[in-house]
């Protein structure tokens, strides 16, 4: 290892200076363009051509359309729906996907290969979006949510990696700082895994076996994960506030060593505020690089190392620019995001080990600072804002004072000049696609602007060329079908994370208050003159309510009751508490030595082991009657519909005592997977169930309705369990609140036992894929029921 950190060391500067020569003769190439204004004509002959497709010309069929306006693209399924009803659908993904082939897999549109494989995925994923548009409208694309997404992996036969990158998002969402965007980094994070598998999908050999397929796509999720970690946990954490500027010298430094030498250094000393951040950024880094390194053959590791260096060093030294600094020469400002923009796709085939590719190489290396311009351009107040310098800034804050300074808006389009006509030799559908994308990027802008900001900018950035810039504004004012399906995807997912943090924030603060609430209400009085013998029965029914349960069941019946069914609050108490005083009973009888014989429940001694297990045995059958007289003391309700609720907990109670019986007799016996299911829902599911039917009993809803609730609470149920049986086996006995292990002290068949630890987390997720599922049969959007869900297979106890 010594050896090898003297070589890489040695050519660090080499690998630099060479790769900077070469995006020198590219700048002094577009330079010239710029200053020759060479580019002007040629594009403004390109978009003569191009604007006959996307200048509107009203038609029969037009003024026939005009009954279906228009939806908003934020709108995504009536967007879908709008798009295939007007027969635009096939140009809008032909586009869409031809442009991922040449940004992120370096491809040149003019191969016949290429076209066919571009209408290949064109024709699936139109097939899959009307497919899905008809069965989800109203709701977030499948695709997006958990179980879209496991519903893939299981096709591909992906699903460990799957389970383990999903994962992985969630400890780097809540370990970001508030300073870091959770959702840019989580969509970045989508997003480079979904290049990688792109990548990976388009080497494959069409006889590739369904082994070999699943094999190449688990390790993509896992190399995408992995290189997708250096954007939140080096660009962006340099790029924020959170590591004070000694802090990112050290870590700047650190990155750099395990570059050069192939080992991520210890960690060393770190003091202040971000200790136990950084201790996690650096576990996560070396695992990641690790992954990666093992990944490379012996042969590929030096371009991997070389690559990454370029990457690495270009964007440090763009990183460290200041913005009050007036002197940076053009080639200072422009070099580095040429070098960065390029090596950071070309990093993507290193990482994948994939074959090399001189032509790749060239075009990927020409295109990367399209897309850098283009971003800068969309970025460029926010960046103002943070003192950044790119092109866009400095060019606002120096123009008037330095006349040499090129204008990026110019250059901007001398390199789409230079894409079409010298990379992708005039290729007609190249024209197309690049125009469209620029186009677009414009009209994305003066929406987000607003039209007055953004005159005010293109009179900065366009005054140089006035008739060419009023060819550009009619095409941004009046060009149609200029969109693309992967900015959609980027605002739904942007969307959907931003929602789901909101949504879990309330959902917690519900739970939070609910919980409390329903704290204040179980305790069961004792009134003066009461008998000595009852008030100790009463204490020690107290002392099993007061534990440090979740309450997850009266909350259920809850939110169920008061938010989706508007009954009253008041008028639901003595529900809530005989949800709770039976849940509380169940827990009692399975503590005692002849069930589970367990020593602690909810972080306390058990009942029995604080008394004695006759004692438990009839404070159990105490709550039960308590539960019993709550419910029949509904006065609010009709008197039929409370004997029908009745009716119905009394079922659920004797169904759960028939779980128990089951499980007490299943003890040191093997049971198949379908015993083990009945046992789990006679047990767990039922409770589930009855939270979420007895406050639709009093609501009076449709019995289709109660349907799927029951469907929801039997799969919700399992998973609640199968969670159970996990964290019994991994969990922590402290945050649990219950000893660990006692499934395998006991004896007991579980989930793991029956499917191994992988098997088991599987099954979890087929249940919460069956859940999700039941949800969207409901005819109401009840989004506590979805993250309560997400709660059941994330939680810790």
């Amino acid at each position: 290892m010594h050896r090898m950190n003297v070589v890489f060391t040695e050519h660090a500067d080499t690998w630099y200076r060479e790769a900077e020569q070469k995006a020198a003769q590219y700048f002094a190439l577009l330079y010239d363009q710029v200053i020759t204004k060479t580019y002007v004509p040629t594009l403004t002959e390109d978009i003569q051509l191009w604007k006959r497709d996307h200048i509107s010309h009203h038609s029969l069929l037009s003024l026939f359309s005009r009954g279906k306006r228009q939806p908003d693209s934020t709108d995504y399924h009536r967007y879908i729906q709008w798009l295939n009803y007007t027969g635009k659908l096939d140009g809008y993904l032909d586009r869409s996907v031809s442009y991922m082939y040449m940004r992120d897999l370096g491809k040149a549109l003019d191969s016949s290969d290429t076209q066919i494989r571009i209408q290949r995925v064109v024709a699936d994923v139109k097939k899959h979006l009307i497919r899905s548009t008809r069965t989800n409208e109203g709701d977030q694309p499948d695709y997006i949510s958990l179980a879209g997404v496991y519903r893939w992996a299981q096709k591909e036969g992906v699903e460990n990696a799957t389970i383990w990158v999903i994962n992985k998002l969630k400890q780097v969402s809540a370990h970001l700082p508030k300073e870091m965007n959770a959702e840019h980094a989580q969509r970045k994070l989508i997003k480079i895994i979904i290049g990688v598998i792109l990548h990976v999908v388009e080497e494959m050999d069409a006889n590739i076996s369904p082994a070999e397929r699943a094999l190449r796509l688990d390790e993509a999720i896992r190399l995408g994960y992995s290189y997708g970690l250096t954007y939140p946990f080096i660009d962006d954490l340099l790029d924020s506030g959170v590591l004070h500027p000694a802090e990112k010298e050290q870590y700047s430094r650190m990155i750099e060593t395990a570059i050069l030498t192939g080992t991520v250094p210890e960690i060393g000393e770190w003091d202040g505020d971000n200790k136990e951040f950084i201790h996690y950024v650096h576990s996560e880094l070396r695992e990641a690089f690790e992954y990666i390194k093992s990944y490379q053959p012996p042969d590929k590791l030096h371009t991997f190392f070389e690559q990454s260096y370029v990457f690495f060093h270009s964007q440090d030294i763009d990183r460290v620019k200041d913005l009050s600094n007036a002197s940076y020469t053009n080639e200072e400002l422009y070099i580095p995001i040429i070098l960065k923009s390029s090596s950071s796709r070309l990093i993507v085939r290193s990482v994948m080990s994939a074959p090399e590719d001189e032509s790749f190489e060239q075009r990927t290396f020409f295109y990367g600072i399209y897309n850098q311009l283009a971003d800068d351009f969309a970025d460029m107040f926010d960046d103002m804002r943070d003192g950044a310098v790119t092109p866009y800034t400095y060019y606002l804050k120096y123009r008037g004072q330095r006349s040499d300074l090129i204008n990026p808006f110019e250059l901007y389009w001398a390199v789409i000049s230079h894409l079409i006509h010298t990379v992708y030799h005039s290729n007609a559908k190249t024209r197309e696609v690049v125009l469209d994308r620029a186009i677009n990027g414009l009209k994305r802008c003066k929406q987000r602007l607003g039209i007055e900001k953004y005159n005010e900018i293109m009179e900065i950035f366009a005054s140089g060329n006035p008739e060419f810039n009023r060819l550009i504004q009619r095409m941004v004012k009046k060009a149609d079908d200029v969109d693309f399906f992967d900015k959609l995807l980027r605002d739904q997912v942007v969307s959907v994370l931003r929602n789901n943090r909101k949504e879990k924030e309330t959902f917690a603060d519900t739970v939070k208050t609910v919980r409390h609430q329903i704290n204040l209400q179980l305790q069961i009085p004792k009134y003066n003159g009461i008998a000595p013998i009852r008030e100790s029965l009463i204490d020690a029914a107290n002392y099993s309510l007061e534990g440090d349960g979740k309450r997850l069941r009266p909350i259920l019946t809850w939110v169920m009751a008061v938010n989706e069914y508007g009954l009253h609050p008041t008028a639901i108490v003595p529900l809530l508490r005989s949800v709770e005083y039976m849940h509380t009973a169940s827990l009692i009888f399975d503590d005692l030595p002849s069930q589970d014989n367990a020593s602690t429940r909810r972080g306390r001694p058990t009942l029995h082991q604080v008394h004695n297990s006759a004692t438990a045995e009839l404070t159990g059958l105490y709550l039960i009657q308590k539960a019993i007289e709550e419910q029949s003391s509904l006065n609010e309700f009709d008197a039929t519909t409370v004997l029908a609720l009745i009716k119905y907990s009394s079922q659920k109670a004797g169904d759960m005592c028939m779980g128990q019986e089951m499980d007490l007799h299943s003890r040191g016996k093997t049971l198949t997977l379908e015993q083990l299911n009945t046992i789990c829902f006679y047990k767990t599911g039922i409770a589930f169930e009855a939270s979420l039917v007895m406050p639709a009993i009093l609501a009076k809803v449709h019995e289709t309705e109660i349907a799927s609730l029951k469907k929801f609470a039997y799969h919700a149920g399992i998973a609640f369990q199968i969670m159970d049986d996990l964290l019994d086996l991994e969990g922590d006995h402290l945050v649990l609140g219950k000893p660990i292990g006692q499934d395998v002290e006991n004896n007991n068949s579980t989930f793991v036992s029956i499917l191994g630890h992988e098997g088991a987390r599987k099954e979890m997720w087929e249940h919460y894929c069956l859940a999700m599922e039941a949800l969207q049969e409901i005819p109401r959007n009840i989004v506590f029921l979805k993250h309560l869900l997400n709660y059941i297979v994330n939680r810790d106890r």
